[in-house]
This record gives C-alpha cells, sequence and structure tokens, in this order.
C-alpha cells in the first residue's frame, strides 16, 4: 500500500510507547490521528493535547466518524491487542487498511537510510543515544524511540525524512519487517519465551534479523555474540573497543579505538556498563555512517537519558532515588552494578514490580537471583499486562525463592511508608508494568519528608 493515499490514521493501543510514536509521527505531517487505548495515561494525555480523539473503551460507537472511511483511513494495532477486540474486528471485516505498528515502520523506513537497533536489553536508550547524535549533527533524520527521550520531552525526534533511526523489536518478531543499512544486535539473552517457546528460537530469529540487513549494509555485534558481523565492547579485542576507561565526577571519560585508528576524549554522563556499551555502539554506527568527530563528542556529553531509564528523581547527600524499567533478570542485574560503581558501600532498597506471568514463570530463579543482590527487596504483584494469571505464578511465590532476610510483599500505596521505614540512603523502584505512574509521587512524598 501507498501511504501517500491516506488522509487519517487510528490506532488501536495508541498509548503504547512505540504505537505513540507512530501516532506523533503522522500527527507531525499533517494527517488525522486518533485511537483507542484501556488505559489512560500521561502519554495519552500529551496525545490528547496535540489533538488526537482517543477514547478508552472498546466499543466503535466511540470512535470519531472521520475514522470509519475505509478508503482514506489506516488502522494500525498492537500484537498486545486480544483478538476478540471488537473494534479491532469490526476494521478488520469492513475493508479498513489494518496493518501491526511493525509492518507500517517498515513502509515508513523502506524508503529511507535505516539504522536498525535490535537486542533483548538496551534497545531504546541506543536507540536514543543514536537518534541524539545523528540530530545533533544535523541529519536529516526521524528517530522512532521506545522511551520518552529527557533531550526532547518525546520518543520521536523529527529532523527530515531521508534517514530513520529505528527500534528492531524482537516480541513477535517484529523486526523481520525491516530491511536496515546499518543494523545492531545489543544482546540475546532468553526473553518472550511465550512466543518462542525456548532461547534457540529466539536466537533463530535475531539470525533471521540479521539477513535482513541489506547487502551493502552493515551489521555490529556485541562481542561474544554467536553472529558474524563488526564487533564492539569495553576495553577488549572489540572493532569498535572503549580503551582508556576512567570515572571522573560521576561522569565515564574514555577513548574509542576503531578499525581506522583512536578517537580521543569522550565524556558520557549516565552510569552503569551496560549505558556505556549503549552509548559505544551508538557511536559506531554513527562513525559508519559519516558523522563528524568533534561533533559526536559534543553531542555525546549533551546526551541526557531515557525517562525510566536509570532515571534520578532525587539526588541529595542523604538519599538518591532512581526508577528504572528494568523487567529482566540481566537488566536488574545492570542496574545493580552500576548503582553499586556509583555508591559503594552504601544500602540499597528495592521495590520491584514483576512484569506478566509468564516471564516471571520461565526466569524466577534468576529474579530471586538479581533481586537478591540489593540490601533490601520489596514486591508488588505481578502487572499482567496482555495475560491472564497462571497457577501457581505469584509475587509470594517468587519472594519465597529470594536469599534475603530483609524482603517483602507490599501494595502499592504501601510503596512510601516503607521506604521511609528503612534507613537505606539509596531507593530504587524497578519495572515495565505501572509502577511507572507512581514516581511522581514517591518522589514528591520523599523531597518533603528529606
Amino acid at each position: 500500500m501507498d501511504l501517500k493515499n491516506i488522509h487519517s490514521v487510528y490506532f488501536i493501543g495508541i498509548g503504547g510507547i512505540g504505537m505513540s510514536a507512530l501516532a506523533r509521527y503522522f500527527h507531525a505531517k499533517g494527517l488525522t490521528v486518533g485511537g483507542y487505548d484501556k488505559t489512560r495515561t500521561t502519554l495519552t494525555d500529551e496525545l490528547i493535547n496535540l489533538g488526537m480523539d482517543i477514547h478508552f473503551a472498546d466499543d466503535i460507537s466511540l470512535v470519531n466518524p472521520v475514522f470509519l472511511k475505509s478508503k482514506q483511513v489506516l488502522v494500525i494495532y498492537t500484537p498486545a491487542i486480544p483478538s476478540d477486540h471488537k473494534e479491532l474486528n469490526y476494521f478488520k471485516t469492513e475493508g479498513f487498511w489494518v496493518m501491526k505498528r511493525s509492518q507500517v515502520l517498515g513502509l515508513i523506513t523502506e524508503n529511507t537510510f535505516c539504522l536498525a537497533v535490535a537486542g533483548t536489553h538496551g534497545k531504546t536508550t541506543t536507540t536514543s543515544i543514536l537518534g541524539h547524535l545523528l540530530n545533533v549533527c544535523d541529519v536529516p533524520v526521524t528517530a522512532f524511540l521506545g522511551g520518552i527521550s529527557e533531550n526532547y520531552q518525546s520518543n520521536l525526534i523529527l529532523n527530515g525524512t531521508e534517514v530513520s533511526v529505528v527500534e528492531a523489536d524482537e516480541f513477535d518478531r517484529s523486526f523481520l519487517t525491516l530491511s536496515p543499512d546499518l543494523a545492531c544486535i545489543t544482546s540475546m539473552d532468553a526473553d518472550h519465551l511465550d512466543i518462542y517457546g525456548d532461547k534457540f528460537e529466539l536466537i533463530k530469529s535475531f539470525e533471521a534479523f540479521a539477513k535482513k540487513v541489506k547487502d551493502t549494509g552493515k551489521l555490529f555485534v556485541k562481542n561474544g555474540l554467536p553472529l558474524k558481523g563488526i564487533t564492539y565492547g569495553i576495553e577488549d579485542d572489540s572493532d569498535y573497543a572503549i580503551i582508556h576507561l576512567r570515572i571522573e565526577n560521576g561522569s565515564y571519560l574514555f577513548d574509542v579505538r576503531t578499525p581506522n585508528g583512536i578517537i580521543n576524549d569522550f565524556k558520557f554522563n549516565l552510569p552503569g556498563r551496560h549505558n556505556l556499551s549503549n552509548a559505544l555502539i551508538a557511536l559506531a554506527m554513527a562513525v559508519e555512517f559519516g558523522c563528524p568527530h568533534q561533533q559526536l563528542a559534543k553531542a555525546l556529553i549533551s546526551y541526557q537519558g531515557v525517562k525510566r531509564r536509570f532515571s534520578y528523581h532525587i539526588k541529595t547527600e542523604e538519599l538518591v532515588y532512581i526508577d528504572d524499567y528494568a523487567h529482566h533478570p540481566e537488566e536488574i542485574k545492570a542496574v545493580y552494578q552500576a548503582v553499586s560503581e556509583m555508591y559503594p558501600d552504601k544500602k540499597v532498597l528495592v521495590v520491584f514490580q514483576p512484569h506478566l506471568f509468564s516471564r516471571t514463570k520461565d526466569f524466577a530463579e534468576e529474579f530471586a537471583s538479581s533481586l537478591g543482590l540489593f540490601d533490601e527487596v520489596r514486591l508488588l504483584d505481578i502487572y499482567p499486562a496482555r495475560e491472564l494469571p497462571v497457577a501457581g505464578v505469584t509475587s509470594e511465590w517468587l519472594l519465597s525463592k529470594i536469599q534475603n532476610s530483609n524482603k517483602r510483599l507490599i501494595q502499592k500505596h504501601e510503596i512510601i511508608s516503607e521506604i521511609k521505614k528503612s534507613d537505606a540512603p539509596i531507593v530504587l523502584t524497578l519495572g515495565a508494568g505501572d509502577i511507572g505512574e507512581e514516581v511522581q509521587r514517591i518522589k514528591e512524598s520523599l523531597s518533603v519528608a528529606s
């Protein structure tokens, strides 16, 4: 289909982070945009304030008539929408163009120079760094982000349409709709086993994605992954490697060894080796794209991060409060490493909301191990998202596996009181569910207390 023939775009699941980026894109292009979502959030409020018509009940009678003209309307949905959704089935049976988000992203990017970021961890941060680097270097780029950039207060960077930067999402094999010019794979840890069944099927999917890179393109892979490509790593023998690494005033200073020599004097302000690795691959892709080294160094210094990715909300001598989207055991371990590096020998309290019954079941031992690293652990109930409960899989069950004497199952309304009871000077809230909606309330209460 030709997107030029579309006048209006209707989103089913418009409040999702990837869906809302597409909604912003079509709105900026001058199309009429609206949609449905199950839950009203800060993000849907932002879209409504831009002029989008959004409702929160699955009812075709609530759809604005402008979106019921089948010849001019594109309907986009997320795979998280259940198959019995009334609006989705109406549009499918009434002759509308109905496409998954990933398919539309493939159409938008197919006539651009596309840089795609894949991996089970690190996609959002890497994509936002890469989009920021190219934007500051005045590349005519559109970047679709899986999080809200602190630099742009948006999940869309729009500075032109010749070049695109996208997250290549492995969920539902969505990334196989892309044909990138430059692509990277940051990690291939087991995840989404409700989709893939086992880790080996997941790896096959990444292998298929690697083959989607154009013949004239380049693939970058984290050193150690079982794929061929340009390697990158920290203080190792990779093609692109961070060298001369040091920490000053909470920031990383380093040089980068490339296949064509050493680039000196980079500074990066986000803590954690995982974030440093993300910065390195973003730099490598920007270098291969052709961005000037001096501009890249200035751009990296100005990068401020992504909301809910090691986001500082309180940072005083007495109390540090950090919120992060970490929802996989490897991501939790990465957060622990970053906190330990920045705040050695300080007690840390973590409040974690498990995301999905299937993920909790598949990685229960790994979750228990990673959460047990912290000094104090508070668990919320499992956030179900698209899933129905699984017998025996509860937060209480997960809590029983954590080898830590200072652990407790709590409700959301108890978060603040639990934090105040603790003498831990470092407080973390982690998870991909609705725990992010609690952050402002926690911040305000703790700020008054401190």
